[in-house]
């Protein structure tokens, strides 16, 4: 089985209910909610700066489809980051765990 690290950002005000919807659902394992990142980006030909929540999710590669378009159908951008990083090797208790989180 194949596992990962799936990054989003978020506005602050959204992070804790993809986070309680995606765990609740066991699409994902864990969601780790970093708070007050300051994201610098263009969109639309301007220079932007925002402050915003980063989630590290947990989960497993099978899951990706479906945790992207739930994560889609939830997030208030048009474009949200939700970027898919496979995990090459981890401890082999917690990548269980992962597993037994999201069947």
């Amino acid at each position: 089985m194949e596992y990962g690290v799936v990054f989003v950002t978020c506005a602050k005000r959204q992070s804790k209910e993809i986070a309680h919807k995606i765990v609740q659902e066991k699409l994902a394992a864990c969601v780790n909610i970093i708070p007050e990142i300051t994201s610098i980006y263009t969109w639309e030909g301007k220079l932007e700066e925002d402050n915003e929540n980063l989630l590290i999710i947990k989960t497993r590669a099978d899951l990706f489809e479906q945790l992207k378009e739930r994560i889609k159908s939830m997030h208030s951008y048009e474009v949200p980051e939700i970027i898919f990083l496979p995990i090459k090797m981890g401890y082999e208790q917690y990548l269980d765990w992962i597993k037994e989180s999201t069947s």
